[in-house]
């Protein structure tokens, strides 16, 4: 299962992509921190974080997509930058029809440590551990974000994946209505084929109003 984790943020969004085995195995795939100066306004910033997600959406193709779950804190600006980034994060998963999980950080750290309350410096050494590197992954951002995405692979056990494989593997089939082997089409067959559908309405709809 191939998972990509994200640590929202305007400024520093970390994002890793995760390959992990059914027997838990994970090995590293990619890990980046994206910025966005303050000197931008906000639209700019999100675009350009946006900008990046999808691209490493599109050289990957991860098969979900792992959030961390916006909480309250002190400072309400870094509250509003973690959720404008979740939204923009959840928009770009659901145009690529990936099914999305919001994790706690209570959640990220209890599977990856053994302890809901582990500090940041333990998390980085554990997924140094897990993923077999030799150097705790800089900074926290990256580190956080592969932690979120091993977390939900061992807490899906695969089976977002399976869903949305199986899903696509039957998109051709779905344009026909039917599937593979001739017979009626299951229900992840049927939600790709009307994504693919909205996707292509709504395609037209620009070209139109271009």
């Amino acid at each position: 299962m191939r998972v990509l984790g994200i640590d929202p943020g305007l400024t520093r969004c970390g994002v890793g992509v995760v390959d992990v085995e059914p027997n838990r195995t994970a090995k590293l795939v990619d890990v980046v921190v994206l910025r966005s100066p303050a000197d931008l306004d906000t639209p700019r910033r999100l675009a350009r974080i946006a900008d990046g997600l999808e691209a490493i959406l599109e050289e990957h193709r991860p098969q979900a997509v792992a959030l961390e779950r916006v909480f309250a804190r002190s400072d309400v600006s870094t509250i509003m930058g973690t959720a404008q980034i979740s939204g923009v994060a959840m928009l770009i998963a659901a145009r690529r029809v990936l099914p999305v999980a919001l994790h706690t950080p209570s959640e990220v750290k209890a599977a990856i440590t053994g302890y809901g309350r582990a500090d940041k410096a333990q998390v980085g050494a554990m997924v140094a551990r897990i993923l077999g590197l030799e150097s705790v992954p800089k900074p926290a951002d990256a580190a956080d974000a592969l932690a979120l995405a091993i977390c939900h692979a061992w807490r899906t056990g695969g089976a977002a994946g399976a869903a949305i494989a199986d899903a696509r593997s039957g998109a051709a089939a779905a344009r026909s209505g039917r599937d593979g082997s001739g017979g009626p089409l299951t229900p992840a067959q049927r939600a790709w084929l009307t994504a693919e559908r909205a996707a292509a309405v709504s395609g037209a709809a620009r070209r139109v109003k271009e």
